[in-house]
């Protein structure tokens, strides 16, 4: 039998009870380890939570929670835990033995109220939900106020947890809690920063949720510092600024800074003559916080004065499927005019900017320009089958904070990756370095469409097979077997199996569709 939650009553610990949202599984921990650092919250965290959307944590005290949830943006609701049990009976039960202590300033407020019946993965029927309420201890939850189902000071959830989603729900709850609701997370805030809202957007704008995720994991706070190298439609600026940031970016792309590239939206021929990052801070009334955006290459450090500057780098360099990786390069064969060699007309060559050098160069920028304890976050994709920790570049002054993996499909992911600046750069120190170059054999393109590819020839070898050739006249059309013998006969080895035609060849060349691709390549027993 499960004991009621005492900790509020013997010790300054309060029992809280975190119900996530069921988006970004392995980002949940790591972005509240990062919460409760930036407030300096002490408390113990599992490892590890698996599927379960309920987290038990010991608090030093309520605000502490609410804290909590005026950043997470994966965490639906924050409740103070009051009892649990496997059953509805245990749970009742572990009501009735808490404490008077505990109860009576809630039981005595007068402060309205309200009974709510919550769960996961199962939808519960009105009827069902109102006898869970009525089969409550109501002589122990005997409160003075009256019920206010709007306007109520107090909500009070029973929660029913049917398992993970990754099956099928069980008949009867896993476990029931009992728990006062404390506060929301910061759901409503994707819907108010959505792309579809945005005024500036590009091909790879980062959506809502994880550019706020990823200025949690960076700690971002009110002046803090913060710079995107790779900053596009700036989307990872404006959700560092929304935190009390200062915010600033750098980007190769002139034509898209400067809103002349090809616009990012259906139907629209041309990007209006406003579109800029500041725009879209300025959307918001972020505009104070934006100090500016340089076109500058990301590859060429030397650009900036020798001390730190930045609180937080966060950032999301290319990967060459929509926008491919340039650095401006020397060209030893170019030859210059006079005019071009002193400052005139002269436009710095692009060259390929491999991957592994991207986050070399990345390592090495923030080691030079963070401050101590600041954060680097950004994003290193990876094909799924041949990943290994020894792929996530190191450097001697950055700590591996968190490493959370997002899988993009079958094949292919990406992992975000937060590090710390544990100790000030000097010039003996060496350079950022990759155990193993995940992009040594092919690059992250060939990775993402490698499948296709092997798709698309196994389809054109299809293709190029002889078929049978149409009947010639009426005569072949209408022949039909003599007798049963003859529309019985079977195929007698496999020379004569091989004879026989192949009409589901016929049929494979009115629809290569990608949908059916892998059920038409069985039938052909291609491999």
């Amino acid at each position: 039998m499960s004991a009621p939650i005492v900790n509020s009553c013997v010790n300054s610990m309060k029992s809280i009870l975190i119900h996530f949202a069921h988006e970004h599984v392995d980002f949940r921990l790591a972005e509240l380890a990062s919460i409760l650092k930036l407030f300096k919250i002490t408390t113990c965290l599992p490892d590890q939570n698996g599927f379960s959307p309920f987290l038990k944590l010991d608090l030093p005290s309520l605000d502490c929670a609410q804290q909590i949830a005026s950043r997470a943006v994966l965490i639906k609701s924050v409740y103070e835990l009051w009892a649990q049990g496997k059953t509805h009976k245990e749970l009742n039960e572990s009501l009735s033995k808490l404490p008077a202590k505990f109860l009576d300033p809630y039981i005595t407020s007068g402060d309205t109220y309200k009974f709510q019946v919550t769960s996961f993965n199962k939808k519960i029927p009105p009827k069902r939900k109102l006898e869970i309420i009525e089969n409550l201890p109501h002589e122990v939850l005997a409160f003075e106020g009256r019920v206010d189902l709007k306007n109520h000071q107090h909500a009070y959830h029973i929660i029913e947890d049917y398992g993970s989603t990754m099956g099928k729900p069980t008949k009867e709850p896993e476990q029931v809690f009992f728990a006062k609701w404390i506060a929301d997370g910061q759901r409503d805030k994707i819907n108010e920063f959505h792309l579809q809202k945005r005024h500036f957007i590009a091909n790879t704008s980062m959506d809502a949720a994880l550019s706020m995720i990823m200025a949690n994991l960076a700690k971002v706070g009110p002046n803090m510092v913060v710079l995107d190298p790779f900053v596009g439609s700036g989307s990872l600026l404006v959700s560092a600024a929304a935190k009390g940031a200062y915010v600033m970016g750098t980007d190769i792309d002139y034509l898209l800074l400067h809103a002349k590239s090809r616009p990012s939206r259906c139907n629209m021929k041309k990007r209006q003559s406003d579109e800029s990052v500041y725009s879209n801070l300025h959307q918001y009334g972020l505009e104070k916080h934006f100090l500016n955006v340089l076109v500058a290459d990301a590859s060429k450090p030397h650009m900036w004065r020798e001390q730190t500057f930045y609180d937080a780098i966060i950032t999301d360099p290319p990967y060459g499927i929509r926008e491919g990786a340039k650095k401006i390069d020397f060209n030893p064969t170019l030859s210059l005019t006079d005019e071009q060699r002193n400052g005139g007309t002269h436009i710095a060559q692009r060259t390929e900017y491999h991957l592994s050098d991207i986050f070399r160069d990345l390592l090495n920028f923030a080691a030079r320009y963070l401050h101590v304890n600041g954060r680097l976050v950004y994003w290193f994709p990876v094909q799924l089958h041949t990943y290994a920790e020894g792929n996530i570049p190191s450097h001697p002054c950055l700590r591996l904070v968190h490493n959370c993996e997002q899988k993009l499909n079958s094949k292919v992911g990406r992992r975000l990756i937060t590090m710390e600046k544990v100790c000030e750069f000097n010039d003996d120190m060496q350079d950022a370095k990759l155990a193993v170059d995940h992009f040594q054999e092919a690059s992250f393109r060939d990775m993402y469409f490698s499948e296709s590819s092997v798709l698309k020839e196994k389809l054109t070898q299809a293709r190029s097979r002889p078929l049978k050739s149409a009947p010639q006249n009426d005569l072949e059309v209408n022949k039909r077997p003599q007798n049963d013998l003859e529309l019985n006969k079977q195929p007698q080895n496999d020379l004569e199996l091989c004879k026989q035609p192949q009409n589901d060849l016929v049929e494979s060349r009115r629809d290569f569709s990608e949908d059916g691709v892998n059920d038409k390549l069985s039938q052909l027993n291609l491999k």
